[in-house]
């Protein structure tokens, strides 16, 4: 049996726009009071992009000034079924690369320049 394949939505710019923070740095005065210093555009791609990693200093902040849980912020989510890709050989391999088939580039030749 094969584990699903985890994946997340984050829903802080959602949250920010309920609490009525409709601009990226009003979030940055906040975090100060927290100890915590980022610049505009940290806080920029904190809302409005999908952190892979995340401090959790920042997260126990961001979950202090938006008065949420967890749950909230972090939707857990089941990724549908994705089928493992097949691997590829290295250079000078026998696989055939998907999508090729039999074609394969010729060998250049390079002959001297007649002067």
């Amino acid at each position: 049996m094969m584990a699903a394949k985890l994946d997340y939505h984050w829903h802080l710019r959602r949250i920010m726009a309920d609490r009525g923070m409709f601009s990226t740095t009003d979030l940055i005065p906040p975090l100060k009071e927290r100890g915590i210093s980022l610049s505009s555009s940290q806080v920029y791609r904190l809302v409005v992009e999908r952190p892979e990693r995340l401090s959790l200093k920042i997260l126990m902040a961001l979950l202090d000034i938006l008065d949420c849980t967890m749950d909230d912020l972090i939707e857990p989510i089941a990724v549908a079924g994705s089928a493992a890709k097949p691997k590829k050989a290295a250079a000078g391999g026998s696989s055939v690369s998907e999508g090729v088939g039999d074609l394969r580039p010729r060998r250049a030749r390079i002959s001297g320049v007649d002067r």
